[in-house]
């Protein structure tokens, strides 16, 4: 664990408590404020572009959800959305923030939405990156489905090895030349930390409850990003989102996959500036 805290902080990392878990986040920037939500498999750096971009124009706050990157497991196990909103406000209470603009890749989509429908009030803007929340199961990436196979999923530890990782982050990128070795070892370093795997399984394997239904109630401004090849979750939800959510604007980048901000940082970073001034 030493190792993978030398090698993925930085000066602007920090470790808050949270609800018995040791919270990584990074604080970056001055201007308005605008939390960061990574998605499944990934980590605060998965917005390391944006953030070199945004910092200069807002404060930038991004953590590494429990489950996920260095802060790994809850002491409950209970990965579910509701549980996850709760250590988002917690956060945001320890931290002193009243009210914040929220970005969410994928699973950090749904739970920027999903928090935002609960707490209105405390969401100036939403942005959502091909974010989940629609429940269906004949959609799921292949690591999911790996993750809900009797057995597999007791074994899927070891069966997850670094080139099958690797194939996994090819899977989310249209542009396959930007998958480095480094961008590799990352996913594969943090998905592999201690109690990680584990807490992935239980993730995929918790209940959960399809409030997409609810999005027409959703009264925050919301700009919805998406990669038009996305093959973990297809732009058709791009356009529910669109028609579902009251006040919303989209855009769907053409030849880019399920990670706008890592594949097209200076477009989308761009895009999200001009909504969150506007």
């Amino acid at each position: 664990m030493t190792e993978l805290i030398n090698k993925y902080t930085n000066e602007h990392s920090r470790f808050l408590p949270v609800k018995g878990t040791l919270i990584h986040y990074r604080k970056e920037g001055k201007g308005p404020k605008l939390l960061l939500l990574h998605g499944s498999f990934s980590s605060l750096h998965t917005f390391d572009e944006w953030t070199k971009i945004l910092s200069k124009r807002f404060t930038v706050i991004r953590l590494d959800l429990p489950a996920f990157g260095l802060t790994g497991p809850m002491p409950n196990d209970q990965y579910n959305i509701p549980n996850y909103i709760r250590y988002v406000d917690c956060f945001l209470k320890m931290l002193k923030i009243d009210k914040v603009s929220i970005a969410g890749s994928s699973l950090g989509g749904w739970i920027a939405w999903e928090y935002a429908l609960q707490f209105p009030k405390k969401v100036n803007k939403l942005i959502l990156i091909d974010a989940a929340g629609f429940i269906t199961e004949n959609q799921l990436p292949l690591p999911f489905r790996m993750a809900k196979t009797p057995f597999l999923n007791k074994v899927i530890k070891f069966v997850i090895r670094k080139s099958l990782l690797e194939d996994f982050v090819r899977e989310v990128y249209f542009n396959k030349s930007k998958v480095t070795q480094e961008l590799a070892d990352r996913y594969y370093d943090l998905f592999t930390r201690e109690g990680n795997p584990e807490a992935f399984l239980k993730m995929v394997n918790s209940r959960y409850k399809d409030n997409s239904k609810h999005l027409k109630k959703l009264k925050v401004p919301t700009l919805i990003l998406w990669g038009k090849e996305d093959n973990w979750i297809p732009v058709e939800n791009a356009h529910r989102f669109h028609e579902l959510i009251p006040t919303n604007d989209l855009i769907i980048y053409d030849l880019v996959g399920h990670l706008p901000m890592e594949e097209i940082p200076e477009d989308s970073a761009l895009d999200v500036t001009s909504f969150l001034l506007g």
